[in-house]
């Protein structure tokens, strides 16, 4: 029965949209330049009649032309359909490219999600929280530290503004009281030093002895 009827793995396979579409432009092209050739035809019969007078001659072209009209007519009502049966063909095989855009979009679309929530899966929101607690807690403590070896031990942590005020009034005090020093000023020296060896001498001898 394959031999006569063939078996069906050997039927040819069902024309797509697009072949369709192909199919029916090249019939479209066709019947354009069947209809190119009869307004050839029609140019010619016109240019016959106005050279022909009224008669047997003139009547027959005039009715060659009517045929070849009549089969432009036609061939143009065939070239309407086909044009339509095209752009529906067109219109359908680009809803189904939409659709099918749109199909993938979506199949996109649900794999992304299927992932989100496998991946927000393993975030424990519970830990997070712990782990955020557990850094303040480390902070607050590395404050503390750097707060303790920050203190300074040779002064007292809590000095009253009022005692060492009066400190230093008492230490200007003692200061007028005693008169300059020349150990507060090393650079200054005595203003006997200045004088003369001679004159020291002078001051040193008897009355009698200066006057002789």
């Amino acid at each position: 029965m394959d031999r006569i009827f063939g078996s069906s793995s050997s039927r040819k396979p069902r024309p797509t949209l697009q072949d369709a579409i192909s199919s029916v432009n090249t019939r479209i092209g066709t019947i354009e330049v069947k209809i190119k050739k009869l307004d050839g035809e029609l140019a010619r019969y016109k240019e016959q009649m106005s050279k022909l007078r009224n008669g047997p001659g003139k009547n027959a072209v005039q009715q060659r032309a009517l045929r070849t009209l009549k089969q432009k007519r036609m061939y143009e009502s065939q070239l309407g359909q086909l044009v339509q049966q095209t752009f529906n063909m067109e219109s359908a095989a680009l809803a189904t490219e939409n659709l099918r855009n749109t199909m993938a979009t979506v199949d996109a679309m649900q794999q992304a999600n299927k992932e989100l929530k496998k991946q927000y899966g393993k975030i424990n929101i519970d830990k997070i929280e712990n782990m955020h607690f557990e850094m303040e807690d480390l902070l607050e403590q590395a404050n503390e530290i750097q707060e303790s070896l920050g203190q300074s031990y040779a002064v007292p942590d809590e000095l009253d503004e009022a005692d060492l005020e009066a400190e230093l009034d008492a230490l200007a005090l003692e200061e007028e009281e005693e008169g300059p020093s020349y150990l507060a000023d090393l650079n200054k020296a005595p203003d006997f030093i200045d004088e003369p060896p001679v004159e020291m001498a002078e001051l040193a001898l008897p009355e009698a002895v200066k006057s002789t």
